[in-house]
């Protein structure tokens, strides 16, 4: 379908110790969005040290050295400005939207944390039962906590840099030392092994400028590992089940293992899963719930633009407990075999299209539920960067999407949507009198 051609302004420079810096000017409000993301994320941490990624995620704001406790947070929230940070699957990332006239004032904290990061005892102990209780608060103590992207991975994968519990478990925690914690640091947390990027009301050879004269100095790591995320090849449909002790539905978590990060198959991946997941108008939403009334709710996605290794689309269902979770699958199956044996109208495709464009739009304008402004923006162009070696990707990598035909995805459903491609996982209510 024809497609409006994006043209956001997008520079890019290496510095000499190897951190990358984009800038992608935008003079239409008097604010800038900043954002240092480093390519460690829950699948690269190593083995033994699970949890890493996320612990670090916390202790990045404990202070650094002439930023004390809490500080860096103070002082952005007193220019009148936004933070965060979030941990995926292959980055953590840190970011400000202040008024155009702080930028400086957060490129120096984002240094100084980069540079001399404050690891201590105190801190590590303290940070360390922060991340515990935050797992039992807002995981093992609530409905369906961690369903399915804590549950489904270690059915899924194989490779213990995909399966494994990302949020960490707590016996790796409880084991590392202040020793470990600062080599962590020292590998990952290097320039060598990030990027910065800065967008909003800004000139580039001015950003340019200030990034070279706060980060330039900081020494790179002299080896960053790079994990080894691959997975053997599938043959079998693989199962797993879970126990749901607060909930009172039962739910089903369907993984489809996705084709390789910018490959044909990629791009019909990205438009068969808003064919089956579109909301409301969603295929699986449509059949299960609407149709069927098998289903409460039914909902997936497919993380795609901002993963750099083996990912899957993941359906997800719960379903009322006069049926069984068997018969429930056999009715999804029904869908997935709609897609292999006939091609999708083309109305239909064109409406996934539109709104595929409309979402991409959308999340380069908002994201974060649109208080960060531009972080989709942000986001985009630091996750092309790391991954693609190229942030103007921002730019183009909708047209791959918006070409895919109907016989392409008709392809993609016969060779990826099969059973021995995927995983199905059962999460069944403790209480008695569900169907089983």
């Amino acid at each position: 379908m024809p497609s409006r051609k994006l043209h956001i302004p997008v520079e890019q420079t290496t510095l000499a110790n190897g951190l990358r810096v984009v800038a992608s000017p935008d003079r239409s409000a008097p604010v800038v969005t900043v954002g240092v993301y480093y390519q460690i994320g829950f699948r690269l941490e190593p083995r033994g040290r699970s949890g890493f990624a996320h612990l670090f995620e916390h202790m990045m704001f404990q202070g650094s050295e002439n930023a004390g406790k809490m500080e860096h947070i103070r002082l952005i929230n007193s220019s009148g400005g936004l933070l965060n940070g979030t941990t995926n699957y292959d980055i953590t990332n840190y970011f400000e939207a202040v008024p155009s006239n702080a930028l400086e004032r957060v490129l120096w904290l984002e240094a100084d944390r980069m540079r001399a990061l404050k690891v201590d005892d105190e801190n590590l102990r303290n940070q360390r039962d922060v991340v515990k209780e935050e797992v039992r608060v807002n995981v093992m103590n609530q409905p369906y906590g961690g369903f399915p992207w804590l549950d489904l991975p270690p059915v899924a994968f194989r490779n213990w840099a995909n399966a494994h519990n990302f949020y960490g478990d707590f016996a790796d925690l409880d084991a590392a030392t202040l020793a470990d914690v600062q080599a962590f640091f020292r590998t990952y947390y290097a320039p060598n092994n990030a990027v910065l990027v800065m967008l909003g009301d800004l000139d580039p050879r001015e950003a340019f400028g200030l990034a070279a004269r706060y980060f330039a100095d900081i020494p790179p790591s002299s080896q960053v590992p790079r994990a080894d995320v691959s997975e053997p090849q599938q043959t079998e449909e693989r199962h797993g089940q879970v126990v749901e002790k607060l909930g009172p539905l039962p739910a089903i978590a369907v993984g489809y293992t996705m084709p390789e990060r910018e490959s044909p198959a990629w791009f019909s991946a990205g438009i068969a899963e808003r064919v089956l997941h579109g909301g409301r108008a969603g295929r699986v939403y449509r059949k299960l719930v609407l149709e069927e009334q098998i289903a409460v709710d039914a909902d997936g996605s497919a993380e795609l633009l901002d993963t750099n290794g083996p990912t899957q689309m993941v359906t997800r269902i719960f379903h009322k407990p006069e049926f069984t979770s068997e018969g429930t699958v056999a009715i999804y199956d029904e869908i997935i075999g709609e897609l292999q044996e006939k091609e999708i109208p083309q109305d239909e495709i064109d409406a996934v299209k539109v709104k595929f464009r409309s979402d991409y739009y959308s999340m380069l304008e908002g994201g974060m539920g649109s208080y960060m402004p531009r972080f989709g923006l942000m986001h985009y162009l630091a996750c092309f960067t790391l991954f693609d070696g190229d942030p103007g990707r921002v730019n183009t990598v909708l047209d791959g999407f918006l070409g895919v035909t109907p016989a392409q995805i008709q392809s993609f459903a016969q060779k990826y949507l099969v059973p021995r491609n995927r995983a199905v996982l059962m999460r069944r209510p403790a209480a008695a009198g569900v169907a089983q």
